[in-house]
């Protein structure tokens, strides 16, 4: 009797078109980039992961990190025969078990132009309330085991998205969301400033691209915006400072009233003054003619 697992159609058509991707090679795509906190960047894009020019490489191994299929297999087979045997030295927590699911080891890179492999193992796809924790766990212990040892550039691919069969779509949005969280809750002092999707298959990469835009491109404008509220309470300050500096300027102009006021005082004074010594004069000269008749 043959107990055998007959998988939803849904999850076979997921598979089909992973295996057509990897059949097909990288398929090419714009590379897009997003900010993420602390200075830091998110990057998206199309390609061969073994062959990043980073600090690390993220490979989406199984529980004994002996090697399988898929990316897990095409980074042995770049890396050299020293990679499984680094892995093999990995001390196990339960037998057969190196690495459990959502959690994550690192190696030497070797043969890779990688310095170093993070391993972390992804769920095999349930549903959402179960799966969704363990592949967040997997991309959040990458993160900081990456800080840890004070990795600066780090390569992911979309894990459990293979045989393990997480839907493209959901995939996508736990690994944009629990990247961007990890890199802020390091802080300022956190390594990581740049983490790259690279993605075998353009299925995936479009599905990573939507969540990126609506997860990251979001909080960008949202940041323009609080960044730019500073400038406008200035402008503010400024223009109230103004209108203080105008509504101060009246004492200016009453102080010129009060000068004309007392320069047009000064000058009756002087003018009255004129007049009486001008009737004098006319008077001592009446009295004048008066002595000489």
């Amino acid at each position: 009797m043959c107990f055998c697992f007959k998988k939803p159609a849904a999850q076979k058509q997921r598979l089909a078109t992973y295996a057509a991707g990897v059949g097909a090679g990288p398929a090419m795509a714009p590379e897009k980039v997003y900010p993420l906190a602390h200075g830091a960047k998110l990057v998206l894009k199309t390609g061969d992961i073994t062959t990043e020019s980073v600090d690390a490489i993220v490979n989406a191994a199984n529980e004994r990190m002996l090697g399988g299929g898929g990316v897990d297999g095409a980074i042995h087979r770049a890396a050299g025969p020293q990679l499984v045997r680094a892995c093999a030295e990995v001390k196990e927590v339960e037998p057969g078990v190196r690495c459990p699911t959502g959690e994550a080891r690192i190696t030497r890179g070797f043969q890779l132009p990688a310095k170093h492999v993070i391993h972390t193992v992804g769920p095999i796809y349930e549903n959402d309330r179960v799966s969704a924790p363990l592949l967040a766990s997997a991309y959040r212990s990458s993160v900081q085991l990456a800080q840890e040892n004070g990795l600066v550039s780090m390569s992911f691919p979309g894990i459990s998205t293979g045989v393990f069969g997480y839907p493209f779509d959901k995939a996508a949005q736990v690994a944009v969301s629990t990247v961007d969280e990890a890199v802020a809750a390091a802080g300022e002092g956190g390594s990581v400033k740049e983490v790259r999707f690279v993605i075998f298959n353009r299925p995936l990469y479009d599905e990573f691209v939507t969540a990126a835009e609506k997860l990251l491109a979001g909080k960008a404008a949202s940041a323009a915006v609080t960044a730019a509220q500073p400038a406008v309470e200035e402008k503010k300050e400024d223009s109230a400072v103004d209108a203080k500096r105008e509504s101060a300027a009246p004492p200016a102009v009453e102080e010129k009233k009060e000068d004309s006021a007392a320069d047009a005082k000064g000058e009756s004074a002087e003018q009255k003054k004129g007049v009486e010594e001008g009737t004098e004069a006319i008077d001592e000269s009446v009295a004048e003619e008066k002595d000489e008749l």
